[in-house]
């Protein structure tokens, strides 16, 4: 049997990350976090893009505009419940197409995309009582690709 994971070794890796504005109180926060994890991984911030958007139905398209210039791509953003079903519109679309993305394109990404009741219970995930989401997605998409190039080399096969 082999076994393949990825290090969290982030040295030479071109890493993207596609950030909401909306709810720019609690993504500020995600990406401090993010961007902790990436330095804690080794990637420069010069191999780090970091691309603004409005809100979470946009990270997809963004995406997919920076999947041939890195190795990785973090999303991050936070939508949280109204009173209407703009809320499950909202976490559909930015789910759905963030898969498809990655799907379609062979580039990892991570889902950061927050998708909470309250604005607390958003904010316990960016380094309060649920951890730090934004943190955990970064390192995630370190190991990600890192076991796509392991997966893809040809040594695998020997």
């Amino acid at each position: 049997m082999r076994t393949i994971q990825g290090s969290a070794d982030g040295r030479g890796l071109k890493i993207g990350v596609v950030i909401s504005r909306f709810n720019e109180k609690i993504t500020d926060r995600l990406l401090e976090g993010a961007l902790r994890a990436l330095d804690d991984c080794g990637v420069e911030s010069d191999d780090i893009t970091v691309v603004s958007v409005p809100g979470a139905i946009e990270i997809p398209g963004v995406a997919k505009k920076l999947v041939s210039q890195v190795d990785a791509i973090v999303t991050l953003g936070a939508v949280v419940r109204g009173e209407t079903e703009h809320f499950t519109y909202v976490c559909k679309a930015a789910q759905e197409g963030m898969i498809q993305v990655a799907l379609e394109s062979g580039v990892p990404m991570t889902f950061g995309v927050l998708t909470t009741e309250n604005s607390a219970q958003a904010l316990d995930r960016t380094g309060g009582a649920h951890g730090h989401k934004g943190y955990e997605v970064a390192k995630d998409a370190v190991e990600l690709a890192n076991t796509y190039k392991l997966i893809g080399s040809p040594q695998l096969g020997d």
